[in-house]
């Protein structure tokens, strides 16, 4: 669903990243120009050079001025990062979570729609899978509220709340005691009125786009009733009262899991929180072909990011192994994301008109063939 007027030039942040991301991302980006010139516009690149290879060589993860500077465009368009060189989570929480928050993207979309002559996991019959997983993108256990007790002391933790949200700070401390004295770790969640309508109400609206009039609400209230009770509730109060011809139903993540490996076909629209919306989604990536074809897309009101959902995948950067369709249909969820449905419907139609048609002999290396990352991206381009 678009959410910003067309116009003739778009200013796009980029930060290539780590491993297959320069690499993938490069094909991403001439996509997105072909297709973007068939409604007459153009594509201005603002290439940043953040990710782990550069924290290693500068020890700079992403500094307040580029994140000043990113928010003038038009949108972001982030590869992979992440190197065994750095300790995970600093790359994590330092450039994706930190763009995450800061601009409030509190829409998580992950499409999971399996392509053709491209093998499942389980049969399909036939038939096209077409989910999509609408998460929660700033509140949940991803909120990096808590912290770690050595036991060194006398069983007393004591460690601040604080932090700000688009539309609200939160401040406070969370103290606690243990006996008998022992190390401990105490991680602390947060789902906000305001955090579950807004995503429900994004999610009620795709349903309706979708021309499917159920969605499926996924948490686990009977486990934890005040958090993902609320969340529920939340969810339930704005269905009914801003959205009645939209049905909902209310499934525990455990037997959500289940289902989808049973019929992945089972459910369209999935309203979740962070924390499962997250595993939920790449169970969905990889009953749809896998990891390799998973665009994703984090939308807030001002800049939003869109990105392949893979790793950066060290191994194989710069053998021209890297699977560069994630990424090239991440740059068709920014073109749509821009008001260019023509360019978005062209890159998609593309990519499905490659796997098509193509010999097995010309998939990526991930889906059996032997074409590289460079000879797939140049498949699809002839295309559009």
């Amino acid at each position: 669903m678009s959410v910003q007027n067309k116009k003739d030039k778009y200013r796009i942040a980029v930060v290539a990243g780590d491993g297959i991301g320069p690499e993938v991302i490069e094909e991403a980006r001439l996509t997105v120009e072909a297709a973007a010139s068939l409604e007459s516009a153009s594509i201005e690149w603002i290439d940043y050079p953040f990710g782990a290879a550069h924290y290693l060589e500068k020890n700079e993860i992403l500094p307040e001025t580029a994140l000043a500077e990113m928010g003038e465009a038009d949108a972001l368009l982030l590869g992979a990062i992440g190197s065994p060189q750095v300790k995970s989570g600093i790359p994590e929480r330092g450039i994706l979570l930190k763009i995450r928050f800061v601009f409030d993207q509190y829409i998580n979309l992950r499409p999971a729609k399996s392509l053709p002559n491209v093998p499942t996991p389980v049969p399909l019959d036939g038939k096209t899978m077409d989910s999509v997983v609408i998460r929660e993108n700033t509140e949940d256990l991803y909120m990096g509220l808590g912290g770690i007790y050595d036991g060194i002391s006398d069983g007393s933790f004591e460690t601040a709340l604080d932090l700000e949200r688009g539309g609200y700070s939160l401040r406070g401390k969370l103290s606690l005691s243990i006996s008998p004295n022992m190390p401990f770790a105490v991680q602390a969640a947060l789902n906000t009125s305001l955090g579950v309508e807004r995503i429900t109400r994004y999610a009620c609206r795709t349903t309706i786009a979708r021309g499917e009039g159920k969605l499926a609400i996924v948490t686990k209230s009977n486990a934890a009733p005040a958090l993902y009770g609320f969340f529920e509730d939340t969810a339930k109060r704005v269905i009914e009262t801003e959205y009645p011809s939209v049905k909902w139903e209310t499934v525990n993540v455990d037997a959500l899991c289940y289902h989808l490996v049973r019929d992945p076909l089972a459910y369209g629209v999935l309203l979740c929180p962070n924390l499962f919306g997250d595993i939920v989604s790449d169970l969905q990536a990889g009953l749809a072909g896998g990891m390799g074809a998973a665009a994703g897309a984090n939308i807030g009101d001002g800049l939003s990011m869109f990105e392949p959902v893979h790793g950066s995948a060290p191994d194989i950067a710069g053998t021209g192994r890297a699977n560069p369709i994630a990424a090239i249909l991440s740059g068709a969820l920014l073109l749509r994301h821009l008001g260019l449905e023509k360019s978005a419907d062209a890159v998609e139609k593309a990519v499905r008109g490659y796997l098509s048609s193509s010999p097995g002999s010309e998939f990526p290396f991930e889906f059996g063939g032997g074409f590289s990352c460079r000879e797939v991206g140049g498949a699809i381009l002839k295309r559009i």
